[in-house]
């Protein structure tokens, strides 16, 4: 959809990319690291500087513990963390259980390692867990259940409520949390980010990953992180070194030294929220139906009131016709399941917002 609307010259609120600058301050801090001799490899789990910072905010934020040498490993971005925890973890015949709408690389990195994706969907149109539906399916071949909060493409956020059914459903067995946290950061509305980090009895079980990119509106520097208990951790970094070794180290300067400076990720949430709100407001007299978003910087939107195309055919008329591009919320899961929704991505100039729900309001 990003190369539709390159074509077409329209308005990208497709692919989930920010279209302005990164902190100053940032790039200048991986220069200077540059221009300090800091281009070689860095060590395998990350720079200890950087793991320390992340120990840090973890300990802050969820009052977890989590050891920088053994149990914290900087990796080139959020989907590598997954693909190498699932590779590391899931084996022939293991079933993983995803919950749809589920983020594209989950199914894809689960097949090509042997397992076998089970799906559970969200309800439609809250997008919320059916948690005795998804008791139903797990059994003793269950390996590892795949969570996303906040979540992408619907913007909700799991609730205390919802951790207490995990730790039921977990209970006496040895499931794997794979919890896929990259958006932690956004979350509006006053909510809290409810981090696997922050319950001992599934911390003790999961595999945390984050994104510097999200956080730092840097997703082209491909940047994350992933922390998990030493046990788990020893397993990811078996097949980690195998698959890129290590990430960019004057990036990880450069993050190492940001993170000190707190205000920029505890206030993302305002910075974001404050887009969100410009766009649904802007879109109030659409004929679009605006649905609930407590964080991501995602807005999902119901055309039902305006077409019954399939929402990949109303996806693409609505880039080459109108000029705006999204994604088709058909396409996040395996029965290609189609509500005629479309995702819209808010991490954008408010000029550029404003513009595409002037369009969109014409429809």
């Amino acid at each position: 959809m990003s190369g539709l609307a390159k074509e077409q010259g329209a308005i990208n609120l497709s692919q989930g990319f920010p279209d302005f600058h990164c902190s100053p301050e940032l790039t200048k801090l991986v220069s200077k690291a540059m221009e300090a001799g800091h281009n070689q490899y860095a060590p395998m789990p990350g720079i200890p500087q950087l793991r320390e910072q992340i120990a840090s905010k973890i300990k802050k934020l969820y009052g977890a513990d989590y050891d920088p040498n053994s149990e914290i490993t900087v990796v080139p971005g959020g989907t590598l963390g997954l693909y190498a925890a699932i590779s590391a973890l899931v084996k022939e015949g293991d079933e993983v259980v995803i919950i749809e709408p589920a983020y594209d690389s989950y199914v894809p990195a689960i097949e090509i390692n042997g397992g076998r994706p089970i799906r559970a969907e969200l309800t439609y149109p809250d997008f919320k867990i059916d948690w005795d539906e998804l008791k139903k399916i797990i059994n003793f071949r269950t390996r590892m259940i795949i969570l996303n909060s906040p979540h992408n493409p619907s913007g909700t956020v799991l609730d205390k409520e919802g951790i207490e059914q995990l730790k039921k459903i977990v209970s006496g067995n040895d499931i794997i949390i794979l919890s896929d946290e990259v958006y932690e950061h956004i979350i509006f509305d006053g909510i809290e980010h409810q981090s696997m980090a922050m319950y001992p009895e599934l911390a003790e079980r999961s595999l945390i990953v984050s994104s510097f990119g999200k956080t730092y509106h840097t997703t082209g520097w491909k940047m994350g992180y992933v922390v998990g208990p030493e046990k788990l951790m020893k397993e990811f970094r078996k097949v980690y070194q195998f698959m890129a070794f290590s990430a960019h180290t004057p990036s990880q300067h450069a993050y190492a030294k940001i993170l000190e400076n707190e205000d920029l990720y505890l206030h993302l949430n305002e910075f974001y929220q404050a887009k969100r709100d410009i766009f649904r407001d802007a879109l109030s007299g659409s004929r679009f139906e605006i649905l609930p978003c407590s964080g991501t910087y995602f807005q999902l939107l119901s055309y039902q009131n305006i077409s019954n195309e399939r929402d990949t055919e109303f996806a693409k008329r609505l880039t080459i016709e109108n000029k705006v591009g999204s994604i088709p919320i058909s396409v996040f899961y395996l029965s290609k399941r189609d509500d005629h929704v479309l995702r819209f991505c808010f991490a954008k100039e408010n000029e550029t917002l404003e513009k595409a729900a002037e369009i969109l309001c014409k429809i």
